[in-house]
C-alpha cells in the first residue's frame, strides 16, 4: 500500500491558480473557509508512484501543477495509459475508498487533497460542491468519449495534433506564441496513443515543418495559430 502523508501546509484559496476551474470554482465565501480548514497541498516528484491500483486511497483532490497518468493493469501484466490528469482535474471518488487506477507523477506535481471523511460530509452539506463535482464528472465522461474517438478513428498526424491541442488548451501561457510544456516523453505519447515512439516523432517532426506548432527544448511546444491545430487534429474550435 502506498503510504500518503497529508501533513503539508497550503497557501490561501485566494492565490490558488485553478480557483475558477476547481471543485471550487462554484463556492461562497463561507463555503471556501471551509474548505480551506480542510485542504492540504502534496508534492510528488517525476517518476514516483502517488498511489497503486487497488490501493486504500485516503483523499480525494484537484491537481494543482503539473500533470499525472492513470494506468490500468490487465491480469497476464500488460499495463495502458488509460488519462492524462492536468491543472483543475479532479481525483479519486468521496463513494470509493480504492484506488480504481494507478497514479504516476509525469512530471513534478501538487495536487490540493482533502481526507475522505470530511469531503464526504462536506458533499452531503454544500450543494454548490455537488453540482460541480456532478459537472465536472459529466464533462470527463464527455472526454473520455472523444478521446475514443481520437483512438480508433484518427489519424496518427491527428491524434498527436488531438494531444497537443488537449495540452495547450489546459496549460498554455497566455502569451503569443502561446507555449506549454509536454508532460509526456515521446515514448509515454506513443502508448498513450497506441503509436510507435517513432511515429510520435515523424507526426512532430512533420507538425513543425507545415508551421503548425513549433518546438523549443525538450519539452517545450509553441503554437501561434491554435484554431489552425485544432482544424488539423478534426477538433471543433470551441473549448
Amino acid at each position: 500500500m502506498t503510504r500518503i502523508d497529508l501533513s503539508l501546509a497550503a497557501p490561501s484559496c485566494s492565490a490558488c491558480p485553478i480557483r475558477h476551474r476547481a471543485i471550487c470554482a462554484t463556492c461562497e465565501d463561507d463555503e471556501l473557509l471551509r474548505l480551506e480548514r480542510m485542504k492540504t497541498y502534496r508534492s510528488w516528484r517525476v517518476g514516483q508512484t502517488i498511489v497503486m491500483e487497488g490501493d486504500v486511497l485516503p483523499f480525494v483532490g484537484s491537481i494543482v501543477s503539473g500533470c499525472a497518468t492513470l494506468t490500468r493493469s490487465m491480469e497476464d501484466g500488460r499495463t495502458q495509459m488509460v488519462g492524462l490528469l492536468l491543472p483543475s482535474d479532479f481525483v479519486g471518488r468521496h463513494d470509493r475508498d480504492r484506488a480504481a487506477y494507478q497514479i504516476v507523477a509525469a512530471t513534478d506535481v501538487t495536487f490540493c487533497l482533502f481526507r475522505r471523511a470530511e469531503f464526504q460530509q462536506l458533499v452531503r452539506d454544500t450543494p454548490h460542491v455537488m453540482e460541480r463535482l456532478l459537472k465536472m464528472s459529466l464533462d470527463e465522461l464527455d472526454a473520455a468519449r472523444e478521446w475514443m474517438m481520437v483512438l480508433g478513428r484518427k489519424t496518427a498526424r491527428e491524434k498527436v495534433a488531438s494531444l497537443l491541442v488537449n495540452i495547450l488548451r489546459r496549460t498554455a501561457t497566455d502569451v503569443h506564441p502561446i507555449r506549454a510544456e509536454l508532460p509526456l516523453t515521446r515514448e509515454a505519447m506513443a502508448i498513450y496513443l497506441g503509436l510507435t515512439i517513432e511515429t510520435v516523432s515523424r507526426q512532430m517532426t512533420a507538425l513543425r515543418r507545415d508551421g503548425l506548432i513549433g518546438l523549443e527544448g525538450r519539452r517545450g511546444i509553441l503554437c501561434a495559430d491554435l484554431a489552425a491545430l485544432q482544424a488539423e487534429a478534426e477538433i471543433d474550435a470551441a473549448p
